[in-house]
């Protein structure tokens, strides 16, 4: 009988190894493992931050949802992104979601934080859902929920990118515009092929620096976009 207390041997005199190289190459490839898991933190596009391990203990928890649960959660927190104010709402979602399956409503808010980190991060960064994918798959999501997930941030990132630079351009001054006009060749997107889009850049203060705001449009959501910025210099000049 053994206390608990004592510590654990390595895992090689645990199996009966006596071999020194056999040892050392068991250390190695536990050190070789330790590495590539940082490296795949620090090639994230989302963030350049070390993000703690709760955020990967939460993304293995939401690969343990069958397909169903899965997609009626990503379904609850693309919701809350296009409404962002309606965080009541999201958070009672949660708790029939989580009273639904029989499970905990805290872990289940508490993890949802660490998932809203990837959009809300890709969004700053102008991300495309390839690139949303690879740091799903980073994290450890399954490439299917990965792909999933990917392709729903593909479907909303015009109205998403919209809902960003209106609510920037509220509370920050706009200091110069530029924007350049695409043809679209081959996506996994649902985009069809030969549409044209355009990338708007905003540059905008915040504070005693400015910070530049991407955001892609289709024509007529260009057109839509100008139309407001001159209903909103219409405005301003009447208080002027």
């Amino acid at each position: 009988m053994t206390a608990d207390w004592l510590p654990r041997a390595p895992v090689c005199v645990q199996l009966g190894v006596v071999n020194k190289e056999h040892c050392a190459a068991h250390a190695h490839k536990r050190t070789r493992k330790r590495r590539e898991t940082q490296d795949r933190k620090m090639l994230l596009h989302f963030t350049k931050d070390v993000l703690p391990d709760s955020v990967s203990t939460d993304f293995q928890n939401l690969n343990k949802l069958n397909e169903r649960q899965f997609h009626r959660l990503i379904e609850i927190l693309f919701q809350f992104l296009l409404e962002p104010k309606e965080t009541e709402r999201f958070m009672q979602l949660l708790g029939e979601f989580a009273g639904e399956h029989g499970m905990s409503a805290g872990p289940l808010k508490n993890l949802m934080k660490s998932v809203l980190l990837v959009p809300q991060g890709a969004m700053k960064k102008n991300l495309t859902a390839e690139q949303m994918k690879e740091d799903l798959l980073a994290l450890g999501l399954s490439e299917e929920k990965s792909a999933q997930f990917s392709q729903q941030w593909g479907e909303h990132y015009a109205a998403l990118s919209r809902l960003a630079v209106g609510q920037t351009l509220m509370v920050n001054q706009l200091v110069d515009m530029d924007w350049k006009f695409g043809v679209t060749v081959g996506t996994s997107e649902i985009q069809k092929v030969g549409n044209i889009f355009l990338q708007l850049k905003l540059v905008v203060r915040k504070g005693n620096s400015t910070e530049n705001v991407y955001m892609e449009l289709t024509l007529p959501q260009f057109y839509n976009f100008l139309h407001e910025m001159e209903r909103a210099k219409a405005s301003m000049e009447c208080f002027s």
